[in-house]
Formats: C-alpha cells, structure tokens, sequence
C-alpha cells in the first residue's frame, strides 16, 4: 500500500487507499461509512443500484456533455451536418452521437444527445439554434394571449426520434450502462421562451413574475404537464433514468423558487411516479448552493451538484434519503492527469459509500483534452469502496 488518505466529515467518515497493481494503473480503493447498503441486483445497471441505494463496489460515472465538441468524432460529424437541429433531430445521427462516448470510454451512464428546447417547436414555439450563437426564440412570450398560442406537448407525434433513438440505444447499451433521457424544466424553458434566448439579467422573465404572475404561472404549468408526458414517453421507449435540467432556476431568490420553480418540478414528479414508480429522476441546477435544502423538496430521487459547493456539505445539507451527483470542476479537466485524479478521489471521499453518481459540477467545456476525459473515466472506474 503506496499511502492512505483519510478525511473525518461531521457526517461522513473515509478512507482512500492507492494500490498499484502489477501491471501499474492505479487503482483506488474507498472505505466509507454512511448507511447500511441493500443488496445489489447484477441484472441492473450500476447506476440504476447506487441510486436506489443498493450495495455497489464504486460510485459509477457519467458525465455532462460527455458527447460533444471535445471529441474529435463529434468534430467529424459537424463538418458533414453543420446543424444542430439536424444532428439532434435525425435518429442516425442522435445514436451514433450518444453512442460516441459509449464506445471510447464506457461510461456508467449513456445520455440522449438533444437538446432541452427540442420539444418547442411541438408547443407552437418555433426556435432554433445557431452555430455560435445562442438558441434564438422566434416569437417570445410576453403575454396572455401569447401562452394561450402554446399547445400541451405531445412527444409521439412532435419527436418520435426521441423514441426510436432511445429504444436504440437500449438495444446497443444491452444494459451494461443506464440509458439516460433529459427535459427542461418549466422555470428554464419558460426563461427561453420569455426571453427569447440566452439572458444575462433575466428581466424578461422577471418582470412577468413580477408584474404578471398569473400569466406566468400559466406557461408553466403548461410546461409541467408536457415535460411529465415527455418524460413518461422517454421512459416508455428505453429511458432509464431521466434528468431535469433547471439551469435558470437559480437566477430566482429563494421564496421566488419556492413560487416559480419548486412547485412545477414536483408536479412533474408526482406525475410521472404516478405512472413509473421505479423510475429515477435527477434534479441539476447550476449555482445551488443557495437552494441545496430546497431541492429534494421536489421529490427528486438525485441532487446534482454543481462544483461551487462541497460535496461533504452538499451531503449534510441534502439529507440521507436523496442520492447525489457531481460535483468535480470540468476545469480540472484542464490539468495534469495527477490533478484529476486527487479531485476524484477527493469528490468520492466527501460523497461518502452509496448513493453517489459521480460527474462534472456541469458540462465538459469545448476544448478539453480528450485525453484528459479518457484519464477521467479509467481512473473513476477502478475506484473501490
């Protein structure tokens, strides 16, 4: 034994331990004191049993934006399909995306690759994405009359590729990963449609709160009930897990989540537990760390972590009986191999045995060395309990 690592948390107590093996790549081993695991089942993914709290021998892995502009094999295909609603709207291409970094890394999890706005133009919001630029919304919504136009979603008839792709991916996965699916959260996609993109003060969307929230509330419960259906479709056709990305929530005080956010996403729980009981949802919300007690209040079975909070804290505040994911910085994706490894290892120590998905506090950034991704992956993968 090289060396020992330990760390004593007001709630969580662990020790690394770094063994290398004849044929010298590291492996890591963590033992780690949170609750007594149940027994794991071998015919389900790794994910599937860390979340439900299941004894599993290392955290599995997944990573935000895991297929993307990083990877040369990415790069490729833009240069043939310059568009991204081409790439994220044709079945060919959504598998072979998804499947990119399936092939090169296995990780524990394979995403869908779309988009959180691709359910738009099915709700009579017409958008698109430009290369470069932002998503651009053709038409914002500024009025009653206007959230009247916005139909319910109904993801048979607006995104069968989402289907297709997904049942696909099921097949190509063959269960040694989760096959994940995603939505928008009501809160976010209302910012988009109100602001008509990408926003930096969010006056827009808050001036509606604020001087109209009956009209607000009205665009978001139309998105609740839509994403909850897109989320049951997604589930029907392969998805096994399905994260909600509430990106914008964050820009809201907290008695302003509690009003615009929190509601709706636990609408979309009820609804969708209602129908797939077992079906694990993820709630990611960048810039939490001042709404990480509020979070599992939406009924969320996992609280992804952006990287500015402490895992150990993000823990104790969180509560035993929500999982987490995160939360390492994608920019020490940027550093040595060494620096990579001890942010892991550090991030796996604090999240304590069970119950943790590791991955990014957010996405990889373009320009990351795919190396470094790779170095990512091998070293999370011999990690031990």
């Amino acid at each position: 034994m090289a060396s020992i690592y330990s760390s004593s948390l007001s709630s969580i107590s662990a020790k690394l331990t770094f063994t290398p093996p004849s044929n010298h790549h590291p492996r890591f081993c963590c033992s780690v004191g949170v609750a007594e695991p149940k027994a794991s089942d071998d015919t389900e993914p790794l994910l599937l049993n860390a979340v439900r709290g299941k004894e599993v021998e290392r955290p599995p892995v997944w990573l935000m934006r895991q297929a993307g502009r990083y990877m040369k094999s990415y790069q490729i295909i833009c240069e043939k399909h310059p568009s991204f609603r081409e790439r994220s709207e044709n079945v060919d291409l959504v598998v072979e995306i998804s499947l990119q970094p399936w092939e090169v890394f296995r990780p524990d999890g394979v995403i869908l690759f779309s988009d959180i706005l691709t359910p738009l133009p099915g709700m009579n919001i017409p958008f698109d994405i430009v290369k470069g630029k932002d998503p651009v919304i053709f038409d914002p919504i500024q009025t009653a009359a206007d959230v009247e136009k916005v139909r319910e979603f109904t993801p048979e008839e607006s995104v069968p590729y989402v289907g297709e792709a997904l049942t696909i991916l099921r097949k190509e996965v063959n269960n040694e990963a989760a096959v994940l699916g995603f939505v928008g959260a009501p809160f976010t996609l209302a910012s988009y449609v109100v602001e008509g993109g990408s926003s930096k003060h969010f006056s827009k969307i808050k001036r509606l709160a604020f001087s109209q929230p009956k009209v607000l509330h009205s665009l978001l419960q139309k998105f609740a009930t839509s994403m909850a259906k897109y989320i049951q479709y997604q589930a029907d056709k392969g998805a096994q897990a399905v994260q909600l990305f509430d990106s914008w929530a964050t820009k809201l005080s907290p008695v302003d989540f509690e009003e615009f956010s929190l509601p709706y996403i636990k609408l979309i729980v009820e609804t969708v537990k209602r129908t797939h009981p077992n079906l694990p949802l993820i709630l990611y919300a960048s810039g939490s760390g001042g709404l990480i007690e509020r979070l599992p209040l939406t009924g969320v079975d996992v609280v992804s972590l952006d990287w500015t909070v402490d895992m150990a804290e993000g823990r104790r505040r969180l509560g035993a009986d929500v999982a987490v994911q995160g939360n390492v910085d994608p920019g020490v994706l940027f550093g040595s191999k060494e620096f990579i490894t001890e942010r892991i290892k550090d991030t796996v120590r604090k999240a304590g045995k069970g119950k943790h998905i590791l991955n990014l506090g957010h996405g990889i950034v373009v320009g990351t060395p795919e190396e470094n991704v790779a170095h990512f992956f091998e070293v999370a993968k011999r990690l031990r309990y």
